[in-house]
């Protein structure tokens, strides 16, 4: 019995050291490469660029107002008195502030810009996570990192990157989509045609 409880006790502390010196297995993904050549990510941010231009039109339209405002008190003031003075003053305060408000509106921390952004990442994301850890489970990586987040890492040797792994898992996905997509159509096109 107490040899047994012995064999026991060795048994699992064997084990535990052999596992110990296992070593933790590392791996990263670069995630500004992995979206660079994505196709769904390049078309929704090229969308967003194209929002980002007609905002910043927009703002630059109401500075180019303010300005006209503000020039047309500038030659009016001498002819104004102290009451209207102060009101037209009033009035361009309010309107620098709906400039301002603007601004913080379409490109702030909570703005236009961040929410699309985010909407617009979230679904690629989570592919991209969803891969990651297919991946990490089935090569018994320990730790994923992403290179181009705010983790700073000083050095990384290129074998322990599967960027290209999860990218080509993305395309395969990408591939299958649109076999299905053409399959559904194609069948939809012949139901067509038999009625």
């Amino acid at each position: 019995m107490k040899l047994k409880l012995f064999l026991t006790v060795v048994l699992c502390s064997l084990s535990l050291v052999v596992q110990a010196q296992r070593g933790a297995r590392i791996a990263y993904i670069d995630m500004d490469v992995i979206l660079s050549k994505n196709k769904e990510f390049r078309t929704a941010n090229q969308l967003l660029d194209e929002k980002i231009v007609q905002w910043k039109k927009e703002i630059e339209l109401k500075k180019i107002q303010l300005k006209q405002i503000e020039d047309q008190f500038a030659v009016e003031k001498i002819l104004l008195t102290p009451e209207l003075i102060a009101d037209r003053e009033m009035e361009i305060k309010d309107f620098a502030s709906e400039v301002v408000s603007l601004q913080e509106k379409r490109f702030g921390p909570n703005g236009d810009m961040m929410i699309q952004k985010n909407q617009l990442l979230k679904p690629v994301q989570d592919q991209v996570l969803s891969i990651v850890q297919d991946i990490a489970k089935e090569r018994k990586y320990d730790f994923v990192f992403d290179r181009s987040s705010d983790i700073i890492m000083l050095y990384s040797a290129k074998n322990y990157d599967i960027s290209e792994l999860v990218l080509r898992s993305i395309q395969a996905q990408e591939r299958i989509k649109e076999r299905k997509e053409k399959i559904n159509s194609a069948k939809k096109g012949l139901n067509g045609v038999s009625n």
